[in-house]
């Protein structure tokens, strides 16, 4: 019987930012701090033999440099960051895991407790 999975793993930061391309007089334009979430989704089959999709430590091991190298920075002085809106960010993180991760599916990102951005890949149109 085969069986297809979607696992995901959750994993936190802390960071500072800036929009610097709001309107200005935008709250967001100044320097502020939050502790984001980012939620790692693999999908694929189910391997017959381990039972599993993929461990939960080798997610934990393709996200863990990319953490180290926003945990406690200033996004906006990371390249690729220098508008680190959570779309930005979902994308820039995709971009790093998923080399280390092929079954990465989705990266959401989440500023708050009420505000999230889903990032699915590059558009394949």
């Amino acid at each position: 019987m085969s069986m297809r999975v979607r696992l995901e793993k959750e994993f936190g930061f802390e960071a500072a930012h800036r929009l610097p391309r709001v309107a200005e007089g935008h709250k967001c334009s100044r320097l502020h701090g939050h502790s984001f979430r980012v939620t790692l989704e693999v999908e694929g089959p189910v391997n017959q033999n381990q039972g599993w999709l993929v461990d939960y430590a080798d997610i934990k091991a393709a996200y863990e440099p990319v953490r180290d190298e926003l945990d406690h920075r200033y996004l906006n002085e990371i390249e690729g960051l220098e508008n680190p809106t959570s779309e930005i960010l979902a994308a820039w993180i995709y971009d790093r895991v998923r080399p280390r991760l092929p079954q990465l599916k989705r990266v959401t990102v989440a500023e708050t407790c009420t505000t999230r951005c889903v990032y699915e890949g590059p558009d394949r149109s």
